[in-house]
């Protein structure tokens, strides 16, 4: 039985829920927390012990749970997750009716209205991550829910949380048709090898899908383009069919070689005609300007956090630095997209680290693109802090 438990919620945190704040944080709540369980329904009440929402209890990094519903009467059952993802799949009529796109977000946490569950989509295929063990139980009527609201060809899930100190980033086949990996989606026209089945990542980041369109269709003629901590080469595929005249796509880890192989063979280019490197992105910037290697676009996607035998690397302290790094090998006129999915600063903290790399190297620039989440990766309405994604594309002036 699952329990359902009042919570009450500090005076300062009410207003913040009560206008549609998705998450709840330790710091709002005045009950202890010793007794709950993962995946208790929260039934929270403001100091005088009026009801203001319904959450749930689940912890991951941001908080200890989400808030379901502001309708005292609604329960948290199956109906309610027919409901959320029908609403969901609605939003994403385009995307599903699309014929050059067959990979897209589905269900994207608190923007739909369940934080801590994200569901997308792969050429019929659908994998489900669930990032609390709070979320994760229940499993069972989202998973019917999933199945009575959309046709599913096969379905997948990664289990992305704590459990008893434990992290846990696993993903397994569930039901439905098992997929023959790699699958080939389509992404506006390009092709891109994808694998449920193989630890965290699938091969690509959906979130980038309008800056690679960006990159082929408006940046990538007749240039010469460096895609830094390239993962598996997916903007070096845009920017060959965009009709570069070269790509190097560089990135530390051993198994970004064959998959970014793989994801120029399945788009028919020759990747002996590319420049792909294995080494740390820092040393190649060194080897860059040794060799007077210049470029004229420049790809900047690095993780948020990165640590070598060398080196700690981290995008809230060190970005303007890579920028500086980068203005070394950038040609005159050159352009450089800048990228972050780090979510502790927005966009305009991130603007910051950009003046400061050119200001500090003496360097004009103009900003001539902003992006941040595509229409498929919904947000809450009113919370831009949830919207993680930032990219600009800058111009060299010098």
């Amino acid at each position: 039985m699952r329990q359902l438990i009042d919570v009450k919620i500090k005076s300062k945190s009410v207003k913040a829920i009560n206008n549609g704040y998705p998450l709840l944080s330790k710091e709002a709540v005045k009950t202890s927390e010793a007794k709950i369980e993962e995946g208790s329904i929260l039934r929270l009440i403001d100091p005088a012990g009026k009801y203001i929402a319904t959450a749930y209890y689940g912890i991951q990094n941001k908080g200890i749970g989400w808030v379901l519903t502001h309708k005292e009467q609604e329960k948290v059952d199956l109906k309610f997750f027919i409901k959320k993802i029908s609403e969901a799949v609605a939003k994403r009529e385009s995307f599903y009716e699309a014929e050059d796109t067959t990979a897209f977000r589905v269900f994207n946490g608190e923007g739909d209205g369940i934080g801590g569950l994200i569901i997308d989509f792969f050429n019929g295929f659908y994998m489900v991550s669930w990032y609390s063990e709070g979320i994760y139980s229940f499993r069972e009527s989202i998973y019917q829910a999933l199945s009575e609201v959309v046709d599913v060809r096969g379905l997948y899930e990664k289990l992305r949380f704590n459990k008893n100190g434990q992290y846990l980033e696993q993903n397994d086949y569930v039901s439905g048709e098992k997929g023959e990996f790699p699958l080939i989606v389509s992404e506006n026209g390009m092709k891109f090898a994808v694998d449920l089945n193989d630890g965290a990542m699938t091969g690509i980041f959906l979130d980038q899908r309008n800056v690679r369109k960006r990159l082929r269709d408006h940046y990538s003629k007749g240039k010469t383009i460096l895609n830094t901590f390239s993962y598996t080469g997916a903007f070096s595929v845009a920017a060959v069919l965009g009709g570069v005249t070269g790509t190097t796509s560089v990135d530390l880890a051993k198994r970004s070689l064959p998959k970014t192989i793989e994801q120029f063979a399945v788009n028919d280019i020759d990747y002996e005609a590319q420049d792909i490197k294995v080494m740390n992105v820092f040393d190649y910037f060194r080897y860059a300007v040794r060799h007077e290697l210049k470029f004229d676009v420049v790809v900047l996607d690095p993780p948020s956090f990165a640590r070598t035998k060398k080196m700690t690397f981290s995008t809230a302290k060190d970005y303007p630095k890579l920028l500086k790094d980068t203005l070394k090998i950038t040609n005159d006129d050159g352009v450089i997209i800048a990228s972050t999915n780090n979510a502790s600063f927005n966009m305009k903290k991130f603007k910051t680290f950009i003046d400061k790399a050119f200001t500090e190297t003496n360097t004009r620039y103009k900003i001539i693109e902003e992006h941040q989440l595509p229409e498929d990766f919904i947000v809450p309405h009113n919370y831009p802090e949830f919207n993680y994604l930032k990219v600009v594309f800058i111009r060299v002036m010098n």
